[in-house]
């Protein structure tokens, strides 16, 4: 039976490993982002490796377009069997002086953009006994560090973010546990290598540790959270 993963956020850090890995177990690949030049060198790079994979240009702020990959993705592919969510939002730097507008755009990509690629591709998940893979940031952490951290450098927005698709990870395992579906999460404290953050910075995270680490969740499916550093 053909297995699809649909990467939603796709980059040269997290999404890069991912894509690689589970295209190296033989899933075809989709490729989901805002900017085509970059999914169409991701989908070279992959099927130079062998794999199927193809782009799709969607925003993952816009639900509706979100709706419309799936279904694409649907009709080049088949049945999909697992989403990686690496997609991140969370502008609202300075939570005490954002607009109201700035504030709900919060909760854009980790709350509506994701559960409306959930709620699209269910009917395939539970067919599948598929899986929702997330990756978050360590701003996700409910800690006083973490909070003064994010506070100081301006990037509350995000901090709140990550905190909210903690909880929604958490929602989503136990809800669709019954179902058949795994739903598990990689909160990454650390730069992962390629990525624009990573220039200056001598410590890197390998894109194919977080490949490693999100096929072992899907794999296992014991564990919601693993974290990676």
């Amino acid at each position: 039976m053909s297995k699809t993963i649909v990467v939603v956020g796709f980059g040269p850090g997290t999404s890069t490993g991912v894509a690689e890995a589970f295209g190296a177990q033989g899933f075809s690949v989709a490729l989901v982002g805002r900017t085509k030049d970059r999914l169409d060198a991701g989908v070279a790079a992959l099927k130079a490796k062998g794999v199927t994979a193809a782009a799709f240009v969607a925003n993952a702020a816009d639900p509706a377009a979100l709706a419309k990959m799936i279904g694409d993705v649907r009709s080049a592919f088949g049945s999909i069997t697992a989403i990686l969510w690496n997609a991140y939002g969370g502008e609202a730097g300075d939570l005490t002086t954002a607009s109201m507008a700035e504030i709900r755009g919060i909760f854009d990509v980790p709350v509506s953009g994701l559960l409306a690629t959930v709620q699209a591709a269910l009917p395939d998940l539970k067919a599948s006994k598929g899986a929702v893979l997330v990756t978050n940031g360590g701003l996700g952490d409910l800690n006083a560090q973490v909070d003064q951290a994010a506070a100081s450098a301006n990037i509350m927005g995000l901090g709140l973010a990550n905190a909210t698709k903690h909880k929604l990870v958490g929602l989503l395992a136990a809800k669709l546990k019954p179902e058949g579906i795994y739903v598990g999460e990689v909160m990454i404290s650390g730069t992962i290598k390629g990525t624009p953050w990573a220039a200056n910075n001598p410590k890197t995270i390998e894109q194919s540790r977080m490949g490693e680490a999100f096929l072992k969740l899907y794999n296992e499916r014991t564990e919601t959270y693993a974290r990676v550093s």
